[in-house]
C-alpha cells in the first residue's frame, strides 16, 4: 500500500532542482501526491522546483489551494517555483487568483531549468 501513493507522481533532479510532473486533473488526491513529492524534495536539499503542467487540464479549486500550499513550504525554505507548460486557461486561472505573482511562468522544461540556472546576481560577481 505504501508504494502506490507515489505511483502517480513522476520526478526528476536538475542538480538541484526538482522537476516534478503534475497529472492531467489536478485536484485533492493528485495535489497532494504532489505536495508531498516536493516536500521530499526539498527535504532532501532541492533549491527549486519545477512543477510541469504539460499533462495537465483541469486545476480545481482544491488543487489551487494545495499550489499554494507548495508555493509557501517553498517560500520558506528559500526555494523558487517554476511552472511550467501551463495552458492558457490554466494560465489565466493563475492570473485571475495571483498565484502568478509568486512563481516564474515557463513555456516548457527547458526554460524553466535555464531560468533557474542563470541566477542575475551571480552574472556581476563573476572575477570579484
Amino acid at each position: 500500500m505504501g508504494e502506490s501513493i507515489n505511483s502517480n507522481v513522476r520526478s526528476h533532479c536538475v542538480g538541484t532542482t526538482a522537476v516534478v510532473y503534475a497529472s492531467d486533473y489536478l485536484n485533492k488526491l493528485t495535489g497532494e501526491r504532489i505536495e508531498r513529492e516536493c516536500k521530499k524534495q526539498l527535504d532532501s536539499g532541492c533549491r527549486a522546483l519545477v512543477i510541469d503542467f504539460s499533462d495537465t487540464e483541469l486545476v480545481n479549486s482544491i488543487g489551487i489551494s494545495i499550489l499554494l500550499g507548495i508555493i509557501d513550504i517553498a517560500e520558506k525554505s528559500g526555494a523558487l517555483v517554476v511552472f511550467s507548460d501551463v495552458n492558457s486557461e490554466t494560465v489565466q486561472l493563475f492570473e485571475m487568483l495571483g498565484l502568478t505573482r509568486h512563481v516564474v511562468l515557463a513555456k516548457d522544461e527547458q526554460e524553466a531549468l535555464s531560468s533557474l540556472s542563470t541566477p542575475p546576481t551571480q552574472t556581476q560577481a563573476i572575477g570579484h
